[in-house]
């Protein structure tokens, strides 16, 4: 293994002093993008979204369960899957019951959505212990107006904000031959009695809503990804992709 370099603690705390300037202007950084999006304006929905939930069918706005704010994981769960995608059950294993209680102090309601049936969405949260509401979007165009259900004979295809003429110049043409399901969150405000739609994320950009890359991302070995810098530094280096199996 390629380890760090052995210093003396005065170097090794200089070297650290150094980094701490570029860590703070990426805490400032980022909370500037913070704050543009929170100015990003919002959109209303219109559509009255029907799901199916532990309490019998609900709205959009039921999810919210009374708070003002509503995050929902769009959770890969295809209808004719008898489990959930890995990664993102590995996501949804680390919402604790004290990280949602955290949210609810603030106003936040967090929830699962899947288009898989409502029976199997509880049959694989019972055998996984979670606790958090998981609803099924089986039947309505939720799921592929927000883009995290691909397929080209219901909607035309947008990934992560591009187009498809844009995906094929990417290299993720993959995504336009056929029904796929696809990971993301998405943020809503209710007010006045009306739901608005205020950002939605994918990709790379759902890893800070993970609490173990963040954690990793503090230690010398890191992620124990292939694609880290330095290359050689764990013994065993795993693809990007955040199933935590391996």
């Amino acid at each position: 293994m390629a380890l760090p370099e052995i210093v003396s603690r005065a170097t090794w705390r200089a070297a650290r002093i150094d980094l701490l300037a570029e860590e703070k202007a990426l805490t400032k950084a980022r909370d500037a993008l913070s704050a543009k999006r929170r100015q990003l304006p919002m959109v209303r929905i219109d559509k009255d979204y029907r799901f199916d939930g532990p309490d019998g069918p609900a709205r959009l706005v039921d999810l919210f369960e009374g708070r003002r704010q509503l995050i929902i994981q769009h959770f890969m769960f295809d209808p004719s899957w008898d489990e959930g995608c890995p990664s993102c059950t590995a996501g949804a294993d680390e919402m604790s019951d004290g990280l949602r209680d955290h949210l609810h102090r603030r106003d936040t309601t967090f929830a699962a959505v899947s288009r898989a049936p409502l029976e199997k969405l509880e049959r694989y949260r019972k055998k996984r212990g979670w606790t958090f509401p998981w609803y099924s979007s089986f039947g309505s165009e939720f799921n592929y107006d927000f883009h995290v259900s691909l397929d080209p004979a219901r909607a035309p295809i947008e990934a992560n904000y591009r187009t498809a003429a844009e995906l094929e110049a990417t290299g993720a043409g993959w995504l336009l031959e056929g029904p796929t399901e696809q990971p993301g969150f998405s943020a809503f405000l209710a007010d006045g009695g009306e739901v608005f739609h205020t950002y939605s994320t994918f990709a790379r950009g759902m890893e800070w809503a993970g609490g173990s890359y963040a954690f990793l991302d503090l230690t010398a070995l890191g992620r124990q990804e292939e694609w880290e810098e330095p290359k050689g530094r764990a013994d065993s280096e795993r693809p990007n992709i955040p199933d935590f199996a391996s």
